[in-house]
């Protein structure tokens, strides 16, 4: 498990391998990533948005951004934390990824970026 804390807010990832399979004539390997945000602060924030930089070992590198997380924009009181899962698919065994969030700090209205660790990504049986 990878974990970083920024500003208070302390991310944890958890990677797993879901397999291989063919696509328009070419292999793409299918992963998941298990995140926990918790708000160890003294306020109260909201995740507004989320930025990705997907890296693949054989091909160009991808980003993703947008709102929220998988549909929502989660509100955490301090000690409590919000769980969700995804997933990404890439062309190579290998990879990486990494990131930020967009948060919001109710008590101070402002905006802050939380790093997301960078994570690897690959395939159990391409590892000597």
């Amino acid at each position: 498990m990878i974990q970083q804390i920024t500003k208070g807010i302390k991310i944890s990832v958890k990677t797993s391998f879901q397999g291989a399979f063919l696509k328009n004539y070419k292999t793409h390997f299918a992963f998941t990533y298990h995140i926990t945000i918790e708000n160890q602060s003294n306020d109260s924030v909201q995740l507004n948005s989320r930025f990705w930089l997907i890296k693949n070992s054989l091909s160009k590198n991808e980003i993703v951004n947008g709102e929220g997380i998988i549909g929502k924009k989660p509100v955490l009181k301090p000690g409590e934390r919000h769980t969700y899962s995804s997933g990404c698919l890439i062309t190579s065994p290998f990879g990486a990824m990494s990131g930020y969030y967009n948060m919001i700090n109710f008590t101070s209205t402002k905006t802050f970026k939380v790093k997301i660790p960078t994570f690897k990504l690959s395939a159990p049986f391409a590892l000597n």
